[in-house]
């Protein structure tokens, strides 16, 4: 892998690409905004420039910024830049082949970067859906009360049916209660004429 130590000085890449893309010192300086001294300083190698003004330059000779930080030393040999500093060094590369390569593999990298979160985020949503699933409560089963008694025809307990037709039509039932005293006096009554009757047959 190639190292800062292996690559030019960046004041002589700045140099090569403003000659590559036919601009001259004056106009690289407009567009990067830095003056013109300083930039010729730097291309000869009098002056260091900062990482913002390596920013500025790269933007203005449409080369990546890794690319230019690299050159600058100032980006290790990691999560990727191996690849670019690769680039930067090949002998058998012309300077345009060297932009266009970098321009595509960063290119590839954002995307993949796109692609990753995207899937990231995708999962994380499934997951969320999936546990909120698995923790909400359950609806209570309604159990219905065993009815006793007689049943229909198709099987379903008359009492049950009674009490279902009660309840629409007429509410809930109240509450048992005592006996009315009128029911009371009504079966006091009854049982009179049953003993009557029975003492008329003997």
């Amino acid at each position: 892998m190639a190292t800062s130590k292996d690559l030019p000085d960046v004041g002589g890449f700045i140099r090569d690409l403003r000659r590559n893309a036919k601009i001259s010192l004056r106009q690289l300086a407009e567009q990067a905004g830095v003056s013109n001294p300083y930039l010729s300083q730097i291309e000869r190698g009098l002056r260091k420039p900062s990482a913002e003004v390596l920013q500025q330059l790269a933007s203005a000779l449409r080369v990546s910024t890794p690319a230019m930080y690299l050159r600058a030393g100032l980006l290790d040999d990691k999560e990727g830049q191996g690849v670019l500093a690769a680039i930067a060094v090949d002998p058998e590369l012309t300077m345009a082949q060297k932009q266009s390569l970098t321009q595509i593999y960063e290119t590839f990298r954002r995307e993949n970067a796109r692609l990753a979160e995207a899937t990231e985020a995708a999962t994380t949503t499934e997951v969320a859906t999936a546990t909120e699933a698995a923790t909400a409560p359950e609806a209570p089963a309604t159990v219905a009360a065993a009815a006793t008694g007689p049943v229909t025809p198709e099987g379903t307990p008359t009492e049950a049916v009674l009490e279902s037709v009660a309840v629409t039509e007429a509410g809930a039932a109240p509450a048992p209660t005592t006996a009315a005293p009128e029911q009371t006096a009504a079966r006091r009554a009854a049982r009179k004429a049953a003993g009557a009757a029975e003492e008329e047959q003997s």
